[in-house]
């Protein structure tokens, strides 16, 4: 069960604290500042939350099977009960609507829909979850915001033909996108086909930390992997699944289903470590390395330019009914933006790893010939948090969404997820996280100032709704608004969790005791026209 009670009636030494903290820093954000309309929700993923991995018919998946390698996952951890969503889904659905948030964006797990792929056939037990998911929102007002595939799959697909390593794959996806539009299309009006295509590929097949667990040196060492070729096949293939999956739906479901159809994309801001031009440079490289390596090929139909440029024959080429296929394949982009880091070029002067928050290989073509970090002569970009590359740097929100809008000609935008993670060495996390409070407020604070410079931007979700299973790091790294007891499973919620009830009621956080009586928001939300 959840406990606490989501008013703004807290301890007057929290309240003080809090308004001292944001006074220091000007920034105070309210709802009404976002047009009508707008979504705000949470974000969650199926293996991070759901558990039950073997229950009602579902399939061992890709990381079912990753987690039970020793070594792995930080202190042997596994998402073999995660948050037990899978039984307490209600539960957690009513502390969304407790919220006042009026969407909601989750994941299918693909094996417990098609625990077998292709191979064999469609447990309607993964059906129906989902299906008492979607309606129960609803019923709520909250609206469904449904990612198809978000780096879980099932390990047989992996075990028969190498999962996206193989072209094979791209079928098997569709197939899994197609079940998805039939089993929920009549309801589900926003869909994300792939989460963070870019990320999924640097770690599961450059640094080898995520499954498969492929990798070469200077990145890593594993048993199997080549870390400057592998992630490029690996992303050619998810595009061309996303494609592929896209004209189905708009030749077969859009028309009755009225749907939009984005992915999302795993975004850094990138500034330059110096004024030298060539740092200049890299830091627009970066971006194309990183971003425009997924978007280019789904707005314009084909990689970006710097990376043809320093890539050359490496990186694969699309067929030029593949290029028409791709182009104008998304119907909005789905950002995921934490952090800001500095860029340094590689290609005219020498690059050395010697801090805690860069990585290895800077000085190869799979990174753009580009040394990124968050120090700059021992500083650090911003206030650390719980991950070594995550820094607060709050306006770096503003600038990737001005990048997004001018590169993509101002496409519809979705942020997907930003949030904080607490260091893990700090204890303010429980009830009284007050950093994550104020990096959402001035996160968001740049977010609106985007837009009113004219950035189409339609939703926000934080990451995420409660402290989940973060994949390499267990259980050890917390975004939640909502601690969750390793043992009983209570779900509790911390500060930042009244923050933005009272955000989405708007209550400012410098009027904080004028809130003690709040209404849930008005959760009518219109249907975003795709262009």
């Amino acid at each position: 069960m959840w406990k606490g009670n989501l008013t703004c009636k807290h301890s007057s030494f929290i309240i003080i604290f809090f308004l001292i903290l944001c006074s220091a820093n000007s920034i105070d954000i309210k709802r009404s500042e976002f047009p009508h309309g707008f979504l705000f929700g949470a974000a969650t993923s199926s293996y991070q939350i759901e558990g039950a991995y073997l229950e009602d018919g579902k399939g061992l998946s890709n990381w079912d099977f990753f987690c039970r390698i020793k070594g792995s996952i930080a202190n042997g951890d596994s998402g073999d009960i995660a948050e037990d969503h899978y039984h307490r889904y209600m539960e957690d659905i009513e502390i969304l609507h407790s919220l006042g948030v009026n969407a909601y964006r989750f994941s299918i797990s693909w094996s417990r829909v098609l625990p077998r792929g292709k191979f064999g056939g469609v447990n309607q037990e993964g059906i129906l979850f989902y299906n008492k998911i979607i309606d129960n929102l609803l019923v709520r007002g909250i609206e469904p915001f449904v990612t198809i595939h978000h780096f879980d799959y099932p390990q047989e697909l992996e075990d028969r033909y190498g999962g996206w390593l193989s072209p094979r794959m791209q079928e098997d996806y569709v197939h899994f996108a197609e079940i998805c539009f039939q089993s929920y299309g009549d309801r589900v009006r926003y869909w994300c086909s792939i989460n963070e295509p870019n990320l999924f590929a640097e770690f599961a097949y450059e640094r080898g930390t995520y499954p498969p667990s492929h990798c070469s040196p200077p990145f890593g060492n594993c048993s199997a992997g080549n870390s400057d070729i592998e992630p490029l096949i690996v992303v050619h293939n998810m595009l061309l699944a996303h494609a592929k999956a896209v004209k189905l739906y708009r030749d077969r479901f859009k028309s009755e289903q009225s749907g939009v159809v984005g992915i999302v994309v795993h975004s850094f801001m990138y500034k330059p470590l110096t004024d030298d031009k060539w740092d200049m440079e890299a830091a627009d490289r970066a971006l194309a390395f990183n971003t425009a390596w997924i978007l280019d090929p789904l707005v314009f139909g084909d990689y970006p330019p710097e990376m043809r440029r320093y890539h050359g024959n490496e990186l694969p080429k699309f067929a030029s009914e593949e290029r028409m296929l791709l182009r104008d394949s998304i119907d909005f982009i789905g950002i995921n933006h934490y952090g800001t880091l500095y860029a340094k070029d590689c290609i005219y002067s020498c690059c050395i790893c010697n801090d805690s928050s860069c990585n290895k290989g800077s000085d190869r073509a799979i990174r753009g010939f580009v040394y990124t970090t968050a120090e700059r002569d021992g500083v650090p970009i911003g206030e650390p948090t719980g991950l070594p590359r995550f820094f607060i740097v709050p306006q770096g929100m503003e600038e990737i969404v001005e990048y997004a809008k001018k590169r993509y000609l101002n496409k519809p935008m979705f942020v997907t997820e930003n949030g904080y993670s607490s260091p893990q060495n700090q204890v303010d996390d429980y009830h009284h996280d007050v950093k994550r409070i104020y990096y959402l407020d001035s996160y968001l604070a740049f977010l609106a100032r985007a837009m009113r410079n004219g950035a189409d931007v339609r939703g926000y979700f934080i990451w995420t709704l409660m402290d989940d299973f973060e994949w390499s790091n267990g259980y050890s790294v917390r975004f939640g608004i909502y601690h969750v007891d390793p043992h009983s499973l209570n779900r509790t919620p911390k500060l930042s969790a009244t923050w933005f009830r009272n955000f989405l009621s708007n209550c400012s956080i410098n009027h904080v005791e004028s809130c003690n009586s709040i209404s849930l928001m008005n959760k009518d939300v219109p249907m975003p026209q795709s262009e």
